[in-house]
């Protein structure tokens, strides 16, 4: 055939959703570090799902629908940063197949391109190696590819798999953290996964496990090096109360517009404004912004095409309205900030708790919560200016995306674990301005050092250790510091390389470790090293026996 209608691409799509859900323990195991926290193919799947429940509800298969609703689901439901750049894809299929019937390897293809575009973009510092360049591999042979009118479509969709499988074995030359693990790119499987699951459809062939072989990495183990995975960090806005909300479509764009001139024109809202969205390509863009000169905005989008669909709201005069109408409706103001902080561990919780943290989400290194998780929970802290402690490096990405869609302030305190997340709360005060309390939260984990001691899911060899699964070991900046079949042993060890010129020292101790094992656990630190005050506080969280800082 050389193309799909829309009843074949919603099967086709389940497909892909069906294939990432059955592999999803596999890709799990494609830890790079071998700790209990693989997640990616989990995040994949459960952002997919969402997705495709926002397709279930459609009563028609117009394709240009389904690529819009697969990835409005897409989004709401996008965990970690694998999910949230999968959400990404999708939206560039959303853009390149609106008002779509049907779908041929050269729409297929601009898709795909689309899609990398968007990916890209949404990520500040992207890195090779990962799922995006799996998905720019994979746009540029479908681009290559949709020039032969004589290829059937699926002989089209059979290729661009397999060019993304040549780019995913490849991934460990990128990146030398997987060639260090023996494993391909998570994120690139899983993507490879879903596309394998939509072609199984196509062809009417069975939907299949992933071959372990496509898994593991040929590639000969690296020296080891300081390898660090990207932290995406936005530059935050100024804290104004701006009146009018704005909202608009530029239609009929100039022919001389580009991409290039969307991006600018996106900057220059960002200086007239907050709550910024400029959404669609070169045929519609959507606008929504708060300013205080709304038409300065319009002059903007004037020299762009013409402007459709206006509606300004004065959001103090509707405010005026609720309070004034004899008092039967009164608007709660906001209070002026507020913290969210994800964690994991009852006593952790706890913990934040008492930190003056308004809302704890619970998640971490196996469950990471969605965009839509974190949006909610910034909505329900009523206030103006909310600090997030994703707690997670893997947790940013989605934070930072929920900070993109909320109608307040948000600041994402780049936190990668959680008594970094201590840190940055305990230096928060309510009554600091926000641009301040920012700068000290970010400030105040800057030179903690952190540690924690778990058991190896998987058997590898790094950092000089040969660990089995089973092995109770430390890790200390992503590298692993200890081994030993005792807890204590390797808590012990792990200390050692942490507790060097520190005064203070804290244990937060897991759900598999009783306070009087903490209690003694702490007595023998303090005696190794009688300069330094020790505390064991129960963290209660699942797969570490201890989470450790010291100060």
């Amino acid at each position: 055939m050389k193309q799909i209608d829309g009843n074949l691409y919603k099967q086709m799509l389940a497909g892909g959703v069906k294939a990432i859900e059955l592999n999803r323990p596999v890709i799990d195991e494609l830890n790079v570090f071998p700790v209990p926290d693989g997640d990616t193919g989990t995040n994949m799947s459960l952002t997919v799902t969402s997705a495709m429940r926002e397709v279930a509800m459609l009563s028609e298969d117009d394709i240009g629908e389904i690529a819009l609703a697969f990835s409005k689901g897409a989004l709401k439901g996008a965990r970690g940063n694998s999910g949230v750049i999968l959400s990404q894809i999708f939206k560039g299929f959303a853009v390149a197949l609106d008002a779509q019937t049907h779908v041929d390897a050269k729409l297929f293809a601009a898709a795909l391109k689309r899609g990398t575009e968007i990916a890209y973009s949404a990520v500040t510092k992207p890195k090779e190696g990962t799922i995006l360049t799996v998905v720019r591999v994979i746009a540029e042979s479908a681009t290559a590819l949709a020039k032969k009118r004589s290829l059937e479509f699926e002989d089209f969709f059979a290729q661009i798999i397999q060019a993304g499988e040549e780019i995913l074995q490849r991934t460990p030359e990128m990146l030398p953290v997987l060639a260090k693990a023996g494993v391909v790119d998570a994120g690139g499987r899983g993507l490879v996964t879903i596309l394998e699951g939509m072609y199984a459809v196509l062809t009417g062939t069975e939907i299949k496990a992933i071959n372990p072989e496509k898994c593991s990495s040929a590639v000969k183990p690296i020296a080891p090096d300081n390898v660090k995975d990207f932290v995406s960090m936005d530059n935050d806005y100024e804290n104004i109360t701006f009146q009018y909300c704005t909202e608009y479509f530029i239609t009929h764009l100039k022919t001389f517009v580009t991409e290039s001139d969307v991006d600018k024109y996106r900057d220059y809202l960002m200086t007239i404004g907050d709550c910024v969205l400029v959404i669609g390509d070169l045929d519609l863009i959507k606008t929504h912004v708060h300013t205080n000169q709304p038409d300065l905005a319009l002059k903007a989008a004037l020299k762009m095409g013409e402007i459709d669909n206006i509606k300004i709201e004065n959001m103090m005069e509707q405010h005026r309205k609720l309070v004034g109408e004899k008092k039967e409706e009164k608007k709660v103001p906001l209070k002026p900030s507020a913290m969210i902080s994800i964690c994991a561990g009852e006593g952790m919780n706890a913990i934040f708790n008492d930190l003056q943290v308004d809302i704890t989400l619970e998640g971490g290194q196996t469950m990471n919560p969605s965009v839509y998780d974190i949006l909610n929970a910034v909505n329900n802290t009523k206030a103006e200016n909310v600090f997030v402690l994703p707690n997670n490096s893997n947790i940013i990405l989605a934070a930072q995306q929920a900070k993109e869609l909320a109608d307040v302030n948000v600041y994402v305190v780049p936190t990668t674990c959680m008594p970094e997340g201590i840190s940055a709360a305990l230096a928060y005060s309510p009554d600091a301005a926000p641009e301040d309390n920012f700068a000290s939260m970010c400030a105040a984990f800057k030179g903690l050092r952190t540690a924690e001691i778990t058991h190896a899911v998987r058997s590898t060899r790094m950092n000089g250790f040969s660990v089995k699964e089973g092995d109770i070991i430390g890790i200390c900046d992503k590298n692993i510091v200890a081994k030993s079949s005792s807890v204590q042993e390797a808590t012990l060890d792990t200390v050692a390389k942490i507790a060097d010129d520190a005064e203070m020292l804290t244990l937060y101790y897991g759900e598999d470790i009783d306070k009087a094992e903490a209690g003694r656990m702490a007595e023998k630190i303090e005696k190794a090293y009688p300069d330094l005050e020790v505390a064991a506080y129960y963290g209660g969280q699942p797969h570490y026996y201890y989470i450790i800082s010291a100060e």
